[in-house]
C-alpha cells in the first residue's frame, strides 16, 4: 500500500451502498491531510447515518478524524437495534407510503405527506425530532438533518421487516389512524351511526374515532392481511413492543 493511501475495510452490510463494480471489503482513498473521516466514507457513497463504530489500529475514531497515510480504518455499520434517548417516531419521504401506512397499523407514531419536498422534510424531522425514513442517499448526506436512516428493501414487507430490526420501536396494533396518524378514541354508536352503512351499524356495537380526522373505525371486519401484518410484526419483536388493544380497520 502507498504511504499516502488509506485503506477502508467496508463491512458486509453496508457494501449495498458502495458502486456496483466495487463491492469488495477493502477500499482506497488517498490521505490529503484536510479531509475528515466522515468525508471519505461518505465520498465513497456511504451516508454517515448507516455507520457504527470505525477504528483505526484499534482504537476507535469518528468521523471529524483525519486520517493519515498508511492508516487502515473498519467501518461497521450501526448497531441494531439502534439505541435512541426516546422512543422513535418516525417521518417518511413520498416514497414510502404503503411503509406509512403499516407502521400507523402497528401503532407507531408515523408522519407522511406524499407532497413534501428534501428541504421542507428536513424541517419536520428536526423540529418534530423525528427519524427521516428514505432511500434517498442524498438526503441522508444533508448536513442540517439530525438524524436519518436508509430503508432498504423493494417491497413493503421488507421494508417493515428492516425497520422493525433496526428500531425495535414498542407495538400498539389498531391504535392510529391510518390515513394521518392521530389517535383513535372510544366513540359511542350513537356519535357516529350517521356515518355507518346499515350492516356495519347492525353488526358492530364497538366504535373508535381519530381525534384528528374523524376516521371512523370499529372493532370486527377487517381483511386477513391486516391481520397477518400486526401478527408477523408482533412475533418479531416478542418481548420487546408493548402489544396494546386498540380499534380494529372497518
Amino acid at each position: 500500500m502507498d504511504e499516502t493511501d488509506i485503506r477502508l475495510r467496508i463491512a458486509p452490510e453496508l457494501r449495498l451502498f458502495l458502486p456496483a463494480s466495487r463491492r469488495q471489503e477493502c477500499q482506497r482513498a488517498q490521505a490529503d491531510r484536510t479531509s475528515t473521516l466522515g468525508h471519505v466514507v461518505e465520498s465513497l457513497g456511504i451516508p454517515l447515518t448507516e455507520v457504527g463504530p470505525m477504528t483505526v489500529a484499534g482504537a476507535g475514531v469518528g468521523p471529524a478524524y483525519q486520517p493519515c497515510g498508511g492508516d487502515v480504518v473498519d467501518v461497521a455499520p450501526v448497531p441494531r437495534p439502534q439505541p435512541l434517548s426516546a422512543e422513535p417516531r418516525f417521518l417518511l419521504d413520498v416514497h414510502l407510503g404503503t411503509l406509512a401506512r403499516r407502521l400507523r397499523l402497528l401503532g407507531i407514531d408515523t408522519a407522511y405527506h406524499n407532497d413534501m419536498d428534501d428541504p421542507a422534510l428536513v424541517v419536520q424531522a428536526n423540529a418534530e425530532r423525528r427519524v427521516l425514513l428514505t432511500q434517498d442517499r442524498g438526503l441522508l448526506r444533508r448536513r442540517a438533518l439530525w438524524l436519518g436512516a436508509y430503508v432498504r428493501g423493494a417491497k413493503a414487507d421488507l421494508q417493515l421487516s428492516d425497520l422493525l430490526d433496526r428500531f425495535a420501536p414498542p407495538l400498539r396494533p389498531w391504535t392510529r389512524c391510518t390515513a394521518c396518524n392521530g389517535v383513535l378514541a372510544e366513540v359511542p354508536k350513537s356519535e357516529v351511526a350517521s356515518a355507518l352503512r346499515d350492516g356495519t351499524r347492525r353488526s358492530y356495537d364497538a366504535y373508535g374515532r381519530c381525534r384528528e380526522c374523524g376516521q371512523v373505525y370499529w372493532r370486527g371486519a377487517h381483511s386477513d392481511h391486516l391481520e397477518r401484518i400486526v401478527t408477523r410484526a408482533q412475533d418479531a419483536l416478542t418481548g420487546i413492543g408493548a402489544h396494546g388493544e386498540g380499534f380494529r380497520l372497518g
